[in-house]
């Protein structure tokens, strides 16, 4: 092969924002639904920077019917006057220059979420238009840039200032800045704003900054509109008469995170009704927690670093779990509760049923990437412990908060009972060799591969879909997992309930991580588990039930994104001679196949995956090269669990609502209508 020519004048020098149209995904993730999220996220965290640093005490946040979304704080305002290196307004360099901002030194904000400087100008570089307003020392200002492919240079040209900062002349008294701006269709592979994900996320920082008031307004729809579609009157706090008004919700705690614990809990049987709430400041560190223990069997903890959600965790989790550990094992002893001879309650008795609130807010922050996950701060460890220890002890020495930690105590050894009992039965069964091997026997269809980054397990439902799986599969890197029967709902039983289901050992077994704390994903033996289950309500449930045991139990599995769900499809459209047949995942899908088919066709709705062959088992659902996976993620940790409470908890009240408002279980029947609606006027080929 001949030389290629190579010198300097062949690389590639990226100005200003072209790194970000370039590749997105190094600076917000994805270019999906995380990712359109992401850029509002980062205009909502610059206002929140403002209220958490005594600046400011409303956020405005606005969806619009052309698409685009606005952000608007009464903080100081975006500096407008001449930057001296630069020598254009401060808003030009916070919308154009990636890493600039004022939150890397400590003078202006003592604790900041947008550590990383690229927040306002990478909303900037991926939108297509964007506009800024800004009212400063009594006047108002404003500015706009846009996104546009450049035919001569044959390039995106992003973030392009349409004109310089100007002055309106429109004096005020009024001080804050206003952003909007419209996603660009050309990123991202969806701009529609999801109200839901909107709305839980600014919900959330709402209780996180006590007294903060945060509204959201969706022009999209109307607060009638909104009340027919089956959202709850009592979220809406405004009064808004008529249809053409748009729906608003406004945001306000003045309990913060002690009310927080009090939205996680609701509906759930506590230990105590009022949520325990420290706050105090250590070697720089701001340390805020509230807890609650209910009578459920998982631990929720939700920590936040600077109104960043943590669903990773880091060196403060692990600072706050050993200061609680420590506590209650001292007030156990002391108040005898605990005897000489007995040991320490392990960490995970002590937090069985236990909603916390985390939040803590520190100079320096080291998130673990852009998309902020995880605290890498190890410093951090130390001064949670010690204000964990301090809050705990402080509220055990109150006379009147001795009930509350003696009833913590009796649930933490309740725990400790089972939990012990728990993991003699699985030594037990260990060493006779049955919960890792027996238990596989003749159930699990292993595949040959000995790659766990390479290899699948497909959970299946029943053993005739699990019979057509197995011939379907490729051997080599397709395990097939078939289950007898429903596993149990872990959201409603013990640790040793959990373990003595047959059907839950064998999935812990196949998978080989273990569960709870010693869950090792470094132990995993296949990095895609992929549930496969009826398009039907047992299939459904079954897989509520799995992906509920999965995060309650198996959490970093999901987090690591290894938890997929397998979509087999609905219907099959085909011609009577067999020369053509189509495959359809949904009823808008249907209709394309359809059309694709033409005259003479016909339909089969798919009720469970035994009716299909194995042939068309794996062209539809199995093959990597056609099939249709959903991988799980959890975007919103707080709204995950609230779901997962609702769907498979006690509150039948709280299940029936979710239901109502968001199952349709007559889709079929309404498909069915549509078709003999079209036999009646005359049309043959339905």
């Amino acid at each position: 092969m001949a030389e290629k020519h190579y010198n300097a004048s062949d690389l590639t020098i990226l100005e200003g924002l072209d790194a970000v149209r370039l590749r997105p995904g190094m600076y917000i993730g994805s270019t999906g639904p995380k990712g359109l999220h992401h850029i509002l996220w980062e205009i909502v965290d610059n206002a929140i920077d403002e209220a958490a640093n005594g600046y400011a005490d409303r956020i405005d946040v606005r969806l619009y019917k052309d698409g685009s979304a606005s952000v608007e704080d009464n903080g100081r305002g975006i500096p407008t006057d001449i930057h001296p290196k630069t020598k254009v307004s401060g808003v030009q360099v916070v919308f154009t220059q990636l890493h600039a901002g004022g939150k890397f030194d400590e003078h202006n904000y003592s604790f900041s979420g947008g550590l990383h400087g690229v927040g306002a100008s990478v909303t900037n570089a991926l939108s297509k238009w964007l506009k800024v307003r800004v009212r400063r020392e009594g006047k108002t200002y404003e500015m706009g840039f846009h996104s546009y492919y450049d035919e001569k240079k044959k390039k995106y040209e992003s973030g392009v200032p349409t004109g310089p900062l100007t002055d309106l002349k429109i004096r005020t008294k009024q001080h804050g800045s206003f952003v909007q701006f419209l996603p660009d269709d050309a990123v991202f592979t969806n701009t529609e704003f999801s109200l839901a994900t909107v709305s839980h996320r600014l919900n959330e920082l709402a209780f996180l900054n006590r007294g903060l008031t945060i509204t959201l307004t969706d022009e999209r729809i109307t607060r009638n509109e909104y009340l027919a579609q089956g959202g709850e009157a009592e979220e809406v706090q405004l009064d808004l008469a008529g249809a053409t008004e748009p729906y608003s919700v406004t945001f306000h705690y003045e309990g913060g995170i002690s009310d927080f614990v009090g939205y996680l809990n609701d509906g759930k049987s506590k230990l105590y009704q009022k949520p325990l709430y420290y706050r105090a400041e250590k070697d720089g560190i701001l340390v805020e927690f509230a807890i609650q223990h209910t009578g459920e069997y998982t631990e929720n903890l939700f920590s936040f670093v600077n109104n960043i959600p943590t669903p990773e965790g880091g060196f403060h989790e692990v600072g706050f779990r050993t200061g609680m550990t420590r506590v209650l094992n001292d007030y156990a002893r002391e108040n005898k509760l605990l005897k000489d001879k007995d040991p320490n309650l392990v960490g995970e008795a002590s937090r069985e049923g236990l909603s916390a609130v985390l939040s803590i807010k520190m100079k320096n922050v080291q998130f673990e990437g852009q998309t902020k996950t995880k605290l890498g701060n190890p410093e951090a460890r130390t001064p949670v412990e010690s204000c964990t220890v301090e809050g705990l002890r402080a509220l055990a020495a109150e006379p009147r908060m001795k009930k509350t930690f003696d009833e913590i105590i009796k649930k933490a050894q309740g725990a400790a009972r089972v939990r012990l009992a728990a993991r003699q039965a699985k030594e037990t069964a260990r060493a006779k060799n049955s919960i890792d091997s027996l238990m596989l026997v003749g159930k699990l269809a292993a595949c040959s591969g000995r790659k766990p980054e390479q290899n699948e397990l497909f959970i299946v439902e029943g053993d005739s879909a699990g019979g057509t799986a197995k011939q379907a599969r490729v051997r080599q890197f397709q395990s097939i997992l078939p289950l007898r029967g429903k596993p149990l709902n872990v959201e409603k039983k013990r640790l040793d309930q959990v373990l003595a289901n047959e059907e839950i050992r064998t999935i812990i077994s196949a998978l080989g991580t273990g569960i709870g704390t010693e869950c090792n994903l470094d132990k995993l033996n296949y990095h895609k588990v992929i549930i496969l289950s009826d398009a039907d309500q047992d299939g459904f449930h079954i897989r509520c039930i799995l992906l509920t045991f999965f995060y309650r139990y198996m959490t970093p599995l999901v987090m690591a994104g290894h938890v997929y769900i397998g979509m087999p499809p609905l219907y099959k459209v085909y011609k009577a001679n067999g020369s053509v047949e189509e495959y359809a995942y949904d009823d808008k899908e249907l209709q394309e196949k359809i059309d694709k088919v033409g005259r003479g066709y016909l339909i089969q709705r798919y009720k469970g995956l035994g009716e299909m062959s194995a042939e068309q088992l794996w062209t539809t659902t199995m093959d990597p090269m056609r099939r249709n996976l959903i991988q799980v993620t959890v975007e919103d940790a707080v709204a995950a669990d609230n779901m997962i409470t609702t769907l498979m908890g006690d509150r039948v009240d709280k299940r029936k609502e979710f239901l109502a408002r968001n199952a349709n279980f007559n889709k079929e029947d309404a498909f069915m209508k549509r078709v003999k609606t079209k036999k009646e006027n005359g049309d043959e080929d339905e």
